[in-house]
């Protein structure tokens, strides 16, 4: 079992930056790759960008450039650095992680950015 926590989000102008972090409990040595999601009232949830064991990365062409995401050595935390915000950025961003053919979900932090 992996427990997620997140924190940062909030409001920030266009153009702004904001970063996100997570930190994942419990049995973190069976995590093989985290990452983040978001979503947006009547859309589905879309992958943002994501973070394997061996540091490879992606990321959503939306995003590309602009979003950078890491890993600590530890295994246990992530941190979404978010820079030049766009208004079409604001949603519910949600951490995930991939542990023992599971998947384990946070439950979610608001990025808004006003224009």
């Amino acid at each position: 079992q992996v427990e997620l926590v997140e924190s940062g989000g909030g409001v920030v102008q266009a153009g702004g930056s904001l970063t996100l972090s997570c930190t994942a409990s419990g049995d973190i040595f069976s995590i093989n790759a985290m990452g983040y999601y978001r979503q947006v009232p009547g859309k589905q949830r879309e992958m943002v960008a994501s973070i394997h064991t061996g540091h490879t990365t992606n990321y959503a062409t939306s995003v590309k450039g602009r979003f950078i995401i890491s890993r600590t050595n530890a295994n246990n935390t992530v941190r979404l650095q978010m820079n030049n915000l766009k208004p079409e950025d604001t949603a519910m961003y949600y951490c995930k992680t991939r542990a023992n053919y599971a998947d384990y979900w946070g439950k979610g932090t608001l990025v808004t950015v006003s224009s």
